[in-house]
């Protein structure tokens, strides 16, 4: 299922690079920028973590209202599709925001 969410946050943001942070994959929409331009994903026993931007949490709070949230995450149940089509928008939105090609 993490291969799924990086392939939505690819598919959304192509030039996205790849690093570490708090020792949990992250994809930077601007090369170099700190935590507000990148996207962190995380793997746990039942579920996987994303965490966009609470910017972004809020924006997508209704199509969200269905899972566990925090302020600036979300999390998607091993045992449910991942919802790929509003991970895209998400990062598609939060890439607008900060006028990220």
């Amino acid at each position: 299922m993490l291969s799924e969410l990086k392939a939505c946050i690819l598919k959304a943001a192509p030039k996205a690079s790849e690093l570490l942070n708090y020792n949990i994959p992250a994809y930077a929409l601007i090369e170099g920028d700190k935590r507000e331009a990148q996207f962190m994903i995380a793997g746990y026993k039942n579920h996987v973590g994303f965490y966009p931007h609470p910017t972004t949490m809020e924006q997508f709070d209704l199509e969200l209202k269905s899972y566990k949230k925090g302020e600036g995450s979300v999390q998607f149940p091993l045992d449910k599709p991942l919802p790929k089509e509003l991970i895209v928008n998400m990062v598609k939105y939060r890439m607008a925001l900060l006028g990220a090609s």
